[in-house]
């Protein structure tokens, strides 16, 4: 092979065999494939690069000025005898320098998370190139397939996959909120004691639901449901009291029969 292959842009790959592949009477979904497909390809390439520029950029200008600091404040050490005049200003000031360009770096980095935009817009990339072969070579996913006709479809499913799992992870997954709304009445439904609830609470699932889906419900529901929860702890902690107090008269009750019993056994002994 020419070296002029090895230094063709994977554009200039990939662009003959989306205008020989044969999908339709129209190239219609010739140009879907280059307009989405390869464009998200070339557009993450420039990505990765400019981030990887700027990632590389400020991890050697930390490394460097890790290494040359201690270097100079170890100078330091040697007899001032020997050091030039004015060498413990120079030392400072150097010394201060690159500690502020070592945090600044470092700060830039973990500000615009080069480290991680780096790493992400590489892994996109290449999942992109490598579902783009698996299509044109019909292998992979796409064996099953007879034609390239045939698999466009699932083609384009996979490739909307990929964009749509690196926008998520770019913007933290806030465009979707799929966590489960806390829901109170079920949870206290599952804690308190069946004695305790009140008859809505005891019925089905399926009222529940209804009631939860329904926009018009009465808001004293819940005002009514904390004031019944609420008269049930009373009741709860009333019972509590009066057993606590029985057990206390019952115990009282048995120290004194046995006191009665050993001092009916000990004064015989002691008129003897």
């Amino acid at each position: 092979m020419s070296v002029e292959f090895y230094n063709l842009s994977y554009f200039d790959r990939v662009n003959k065999i989306i205008d020989s592949l044969k999908l339709k009477e129209t190239p219609t979904d010739n140009d879907i494939i280059k307009n989405r497909f390869l464009y998200e390809v070339i557009q993450y390439e420039n990505k990765r690069d400019n981030t990887r520029k700027y990632y590389n950029g400020l991890r050697f200008v930390m490394t460097i000025g890790s290494i040359l600091l201690p270097a100079i404040l170890s100078i330091g050490q040697m007899d001032p005898a020997k050091l030039p005049r004015n060498f413990d200003s120079i030392t400072y000031w150097a010394s201060w320098s690159l500690s502020l360009t070592i945090t600044a770096c470092n700060g830039f980095l973990q500000l615009f998370s080069l480290d991680k935009n780096f790493i992400a817009f590489s892994l996109v990339t290449e999942q992109l190139k490598t579902e783009g072969w698996q299509y044109f070579q019909l292998s992979g996913k796409y064996t099953n397939a007879e034609n390239h006709e045939q698999a466009f479809k699932q083609f384009c499913k996979s490739i909307e996959g990929i964009k749509r799992k690196q926008v998520e992870q770019e913007y933290n997954g806030k465009g979707e909120d799929k966590k489960n709304k806390f829901n109170f009445e079920k949870e206290l439904k599952k804690t308190l004691p069946s004695e305790h609830q009140t008859d809505a609470q005891k019925e089905g699932g399926d009222e529940e639901t209804g009631k939860q889906n329904n926009p018009g419900s009465n808001p004293l529901d819940g005002i009514s449901t904390a004031v019944s929860v609420v008269s049930g702890i009373g009741d709860m902690k009333e019972k509590f009291k009066n057993a606590t107090s029985g057990l206390d008269e019952s115990l009282s009750v048995q120290m004194e029969q046995i006191t009665s019993r050993v001092t009916e056994e000990g004064s015989p002994k002691g008129s003897e």
